[in-house]
């Protein structure tokens, strides 16, 4: 059977995302594991502080316990639940627990409610989506699970066959018999020779999946993504993080970064 691991911290915002894993879980037939990383070293501000890791851990255990039955509660139907607790460093432990389990996807929260969750969400799920290999989903603390019948793609339709992972997105569509919605956006000046062509290979790609395409001429790339899942209510948004050089990098702005930390709909974060 799959596994959803999903990272949490008991808050509110974990718990939304918690949620909307188990829901997943539901119809995709998989089983849930709930990992709680208590971090180390402990920080109050930027001065490291000495705390009993027993007392902290026999916290923890209660709080995980508590925090399954009430998922359980929420699914109201049979669902095989794993808790998990271990001590270091988040983004460390998480991509070791990953290795042991496999799972079908990673699942954390995104953007909390108060300014400290906000920080540490964020840093986490751009540490998970940056680090491991495996899906990701961030769920935003406003996004509660309905359905997936609309999955989106971005693409910025260059190098088609070494950046987008056909297969794995194919699985994913047809998981949840949704509809595939290919979205390129750019300026007209942009549409030059190879990204006709690119755009062809797309289509053979995809072909058997019948995607919807959309091509929006617009300057802000991360915004215009944005407004248009919000608008076409897409369920799930596929970002598939590229890597560049050192040079590239010193100059581009994380699009995949900009959408997770400021979007209203859940990322499902795929490399290639």
């Amino acid at each position: 059977m799959k596994t959803i691991l999903v990272a949490t911290d008991f808050s509110e915002a974990s718990f939304n995302a918690a949620a909307y894993a188990v829901n997943m879980a539901l119809i995709i037939d998989s089983k849930i594991m709930l990992l709680h990383i208590i971090q180390i070293p402990m920080m109050y501000g930027e001065v490291p502080v000495t705390f009993s890791i027993e007392d902290i851990n026999k916290t923890a255990v209660q709080k995980i316990k508590e925090f399954k039955e009430r998922l359980l509660m929420t699914a109201k139907q049979a669902l095989h639940i794993n808790t998990q607790i271990n001590v270091g460093i988040f983004i460390h432990e998480l991509k070791t627990v990953c290795e042991d389990i496999q799972p079908h996807f990673v699942v954390v929260g995104n953007q909390g409610r108060t300014a400290a969750e906000r920080a540490l969400f964020g840093s986490h799920t751009i540490q998970a989506i940056k680090t491991l290999v495996w899906p990701v989903i961030s769920v935003p603390a406003d996004v509660s699970f309905s359905s997936v019948k609309k999955i989106g793609l971005a693409s910025d339709f260059r190098k088609i066959l070494d950046t987008t992972p056909v297969n794995e997105i194919k699985i994913l569509v047809n998981e949840f018999k949704a509809e595939l919605h290919i979205l390129n956006i750019g300026n007209k000046s942009s549409y030059d020779p190879d990204t006709i062509f690119e755009s062809g290979i797309l289509q053979e790609l995809f072909y058997e999946l019948k995607p919807i395409y959309h091509i929006i001429n617009a300057d802000n790339t991360d915004n215009s993504i944005l407004d248009f899942a919000e608008k076409n209510k897409i369920d799930l948004l596929i970002v598939v993080p590229k890597r560049y050089n050192l040079v590239d990098a010193m100059m581009h702005k994380s699009h995949t970064k900009q959408i997770v930390l400021h979007g209203h709909v859940a990322i499902f974060s795929l490399h290639h």
